[in-house]
Parts: structure tokens; C-alpha cells; sequence
């Protein structure tokens, strides 16, 4: 049975475009080929697609096979491999140091007990000296209404940040307003906010 986000999916258009979000592209200086890398609700694969691009192993998570057949689709036209998978965030066993880079590009798609689970998750995936990439909408994305969900339980603070990843080590944590175009869904003046942090160990 067709979900939310299947339906949101089909068509032929990728409805948040198919270049990866700027926020991620901007820290590629950060990313070394062969890594390991986990996009969390990648979608139709714009992101974890460009971070193939750039050499890593990537494993591409989602709720929707029909997203996923457009991320596959997109990575055949792009020359790349990656690891696909169909699952519930929510209960997906994100497992013990397994990856070297999480990127959690507008994963906000869940209630505060939803994202406690989505950011444990995290914390375990990373293996020690590992990086989140994370990018978000922060409360003052509802008077833009320009994407993201409508409730502000589900966005991001700087003081919440630093409330799950304080004893990381943060190297960018940021909040702004900026323009993005990405497809029909992230269009216009947005409210972001931005995090670069490594988890401690190694």
C-alpha cells in the first residue's frame, strides 16, 4: 500500500531536484574517497548520489521505494554505485560504528520522541573520529513556509544541537536565513541552520 511518501514521490520529477543540497556540497573538502558514508532520508538520492560521486561507499537509507527507484534511476545516469535501503527510521537498526560520515540533509520529519531515536541513532552509527553533516530548518522556517514540516516540535535549535552533540567536536554550527532552490519542494527565503561535528574517540 502506497504511503504518504510514495505519493509525494511519484511522477517523473524529482521534486527536490537532483544537485545535492549546497550545504553539503560546500563542505566536500571535508570528505575523503573510500569512506563510509550513511545518507539518512536520502529520497530520490540527490545527496547521497554527489557523495558517490566524490569517491565514498555510500549507504543510501529511505521510507519510500518509490524515492528509491528515482535515486537509483539518478545514480545509473550519474556512473555510480551505491547500497539502497528501504526502511523505517524509526525502527531501523542503525547498528555500532559503522560509518565514517552521516549526512542528515532536512531529516525533520518526525515528532521530538521520533527525533531523540533518529539522533541516538546517529551517535551509535558514527564510528569514533566520525563527522555528521547536518542541515535543518529552525522555527522561524513557519513564517517563511517555504518547505519543511509545519510543526515546529519537529525543528532544530543551535541550543538543541549542542544539548545531543555539546561533548562532540563542533566546527561549525550555524543559524541563517538564505535562499535555496531545491526543486519545487526547498524553494525560496528559508530559515537553516547548520551543523559540522565530529564524534569524539580515535
Amino acid at each position: 500500500m502506497p504511503t504518504l511518501w510514495d505519493e509525494r514521490y511519484a511522477g517523473e520529477a524529482y521534486i527536490f531536484g537532483t544537485a545535492p543540497n549546497a550545504f553539503l556540497k560546500s563542505q566536500a573538502a571535508r570528505l575523503q574517497s573510500g569512506q563510509s558514508a550513511l545518507a539518512v532520508a536520502d529520497g530520490e538520492g540527490r545527496n547521497g548520489v554527489w557523495l558517490a560521486q566524490q569517491g565514498l561507499q555510500v549507504w543510501s537509507v529511505d521510507s519510500s521505494s518509490v524515492a528509491q527507484a528515482k535515486a537509483k534511476k539518478l545514480a545509473a545516469e550519474r556512473g555510480v554505485t551505491l547500497q539502497f535501503e528501504v526502511a523505517d527510521l524509526l525502527a531501523w537498526d542503525w547498528g555500532d560504528a559503522r560509518f565514517d560520515i552521516i549526512a542528515a540533509i532536512f531529516i525533520q520529519f518526525t515528532d521530538p520522541a521520533g527525533r531523540a531515536l533518529q539522533f541516538e541513532g546517529i551517535r551509535r552509527a558514527l564510528k569514533p573520529g566520525g563527522m555528521l553533516l547536518l542541515q535543518g530548518y529552525t522555527p522561524r522556517q513557519l513564517e517563511y513556509k517555504t518547505g519543511g514540516p509545519p510543526s515546529v516540535e519537529n525543528l532544530y535549535t543551535e541550543s538543541m544541537l549542542r544539548e545531543w552533540f555539546g561533548g562532540w567536536d563542533i566546527q561549525h554550527l550555524r543559524e541563517h536565513d538564505e535562499v535555496i532552490n531545491e526543486g519545487s519542494h526547498h524553494a525560496g527565503m528559508s530559515a537553516l541552520i547548520d551543523l559540522v561535528a565530529y564524534k569524539p574517540g580515535k
